[in-house]
């Protein structure tokens, strides 16, 4: 049977991920299939992560004003970052994958494979939450992740930023709707597609049938863009300097043909 592969932000709801609270879409009597691959509490990972870095930028600030005391409040308080990001992948649906069916099972065990690799295909992307969840219509799996980049020199050598996390392991943001965000989904999803093949499944696209592109695709795509985006931008300087020269040229003219009256003016004025 022929399936999709799915990939999508996720709100990061621990209480859900993990259960602490049951919605109506959630069958009870199956919670204890879930699958949890990991689940780390998030502070600890933050200090594991970061209090070495958090140490050596506040020895370089001599006012205690500069210094910050917590970087997981700092973070928590920011408006450019988040504390930490999730991600959703899912084989299949309801119909063609449901859990409590043979193919909701291989399912299952296609995204297990795929999220035990998942931290080793993404050193950035520090995973503290990974689950399963069998108790709904469809397998799926919610990943938990800090994005960490490393040698910054802004801020902490080592901070939190998706941006650059991601830009670190190759992908980077060519337009609003080509974020560095949607260019490692696809990335991802395209090796749970693999996983997915390998466990079976006919793999078909909602886009008509073309795959997601690879890393070294999308590299390649990257640069052909980027050199596309400098010849324009030559242009544009082109036409710009261009623009310029006409104006000064049109001042010229203007400067011309004013002293061109005035000297015929003087003419008439001559007794």
């Amino acid at each position: 049977m022929a399936v999709k592969i799915s990939g999508m932000m996720g709100t990061g709801s621990m209480g859900h991920n993990n259960r602490k609270f049951i919605t109506e879409n959630v069958d009870p009597a199956r919670t204890e299939q879930n699958i949890t691959l990991c689940r780390e509490n998030l502070k600890q990972v933050y200090h594991e992560l970061f209090d070495e870095a958090l140490a050596e930028y506040n020895a370089k600030k001599t006012k205690t004003r500069d210094k910050i005391p917590d970087y997981y409040r700092h973070i928590e308080k920011s408006k450019q970052e988040r504390l930490f990001h999730e991600v959703i992948f899912q084989i299949g649906n309801k119909d063609n994958c449901g859990c409590e069916t043979p193919e909701g099972e291989r399912a299952a065990a296609a995204l297990k494979e795929f999220a035990e690799a998942f931290q080793e295909r993404n050193p950035h992307l520090r995973v503290f939450n990974s689950v399963i969840h069998m108790d709904e219509a469809t397998p799926h799996i919610h990943i938990d992740f800090v994005p960490v980049a490393t040698e910054q020199k802004r801020g902490l050598a080592k901070r939190v930023s998706l941006k650059q996390a991601l830009a670190q392991q190759g992908f980077t943001g060519q337009s609003k709707r080509q974020t560095e965000w949607n260019a490692w989904v696809n990335s991802e999803k395209l090796v749970l597609e693999q996983i997915a093949q390998q466990h079976s499944f006919e793999v078909i696209h909602g886009d008509g049938g073309r795959p997601h592109m690879s890393l070294p695709e999308y590299k390649e795509a990257a640069r052909e863009l980027e050199a596309a985006r400098q010849e324009i931008e030559a242009a544009r300087a082109e036409v710009s300097e261009l623009q310029a020269e006409k104006e000064t040229l049109q001042g010229t003219v203007k400067e011309l043909k004013a002293a061109k009256k005035v000297s015929l003016d003087l003419e008439r004025i001559k007794p």
